[in-house]
């Protein structure tokens, strides 16, 4: 098994480009998504279901909660216990691979690597806010934001496949997790109801998240032009 995770790395890490290297080296920081972030607050707190402006603001601080609870377990488990425990060298680290993993301006990332943080988080958050707000649009959205994330700490050599793999199954159960948990204690926080989703305004604001997705990742290729 470590010998195809590695032979999978070899093949998805990196490339000749320097304009694909920016591209990605701009996907990975989290400080990139925070517009496209801020037009999820705006989506939650249109589509809370109640047009009253106290009942959305409370229910859009719970929301960011357990949002925010969920990067902590992922960031916390992989970060604080994960790395630590299995004490797995990331491939930048590693000495077999020597010369092999194209590391992008030398960067190589922190010691070791299973499982990924930034898989789990994306991936975490992802599924936490595709079942909240039960919508396909903004789901598919936020999926591929999660895949391109996560595939971009490959490319820069900063994780193996098996560890991108385990942050994915960590985060999509802890997103799931938080999320039945927010329902089985607080079933009225529901972000989207049946009657805010069906009228015309809250059905459309769904569209910013797509279109702020596609505006970053051109901006991203503008810049790094």
């Amino acid at each position: 098994m470590e010998q195809i995770d590695r032979q999978i790395l070899l093949l998805l890490n990196g490339s000749d480009s320097t304009f694909l290297d920016s591209i990605f080296l701009a996907i990975t920081r989290t400080s990139t998504w925070i517009p496209m972030l801020l037009v999820l607050v705006y989506i939650v707190y249109r589509t809370s279901g109640t047009n009253d402006a106290l009942s959305r603001f409370k229910r859009l601080l719970l929301f960011a909660v357990a949002f925010a609870l969920v990067i902590v377990i992922c960031d916390q488990t992989a970060s604080s216990l994960c790395k630590p425990l299995f004490h797995r060298l990331r491939p930048s680290h590693e000495p077999a691979l020597y010369g092999l993993v194209d590391l992008v301006n030398g960067r190589r990332g922190g010691l070791y690597g299973f499982f990924s943080s930034h898989a789990a988080n994306s991936f975490g958050v992802a599924t936490f806010t595709a079942l909240t707000l039960h919508r396909r649009l903004p789901a598919l959205t936020l999926f591929l934001w999660a895949c391109l994330t996560s595939y971009s700490r490959i490319y820069l050599g900063f994780h193996y496949p098996g560890d991108i793999l385990a942050g994915i199954l960590f985060g999509i159960f802890t997103g799931w997790l938080i999320c039945r948990m927010q329902r089985r204690l607080l079933p009225d926080v529901a972000v989207a109801t049946t009657s805010s989703a069906a009228s015309m305004p809250a059905a459309s604001v769904y569209l910013l998240l797509p279109v702020a997705f596609l505006l970053t990742l051109v901006a991203i290729a503008i810049v790094s032009l």
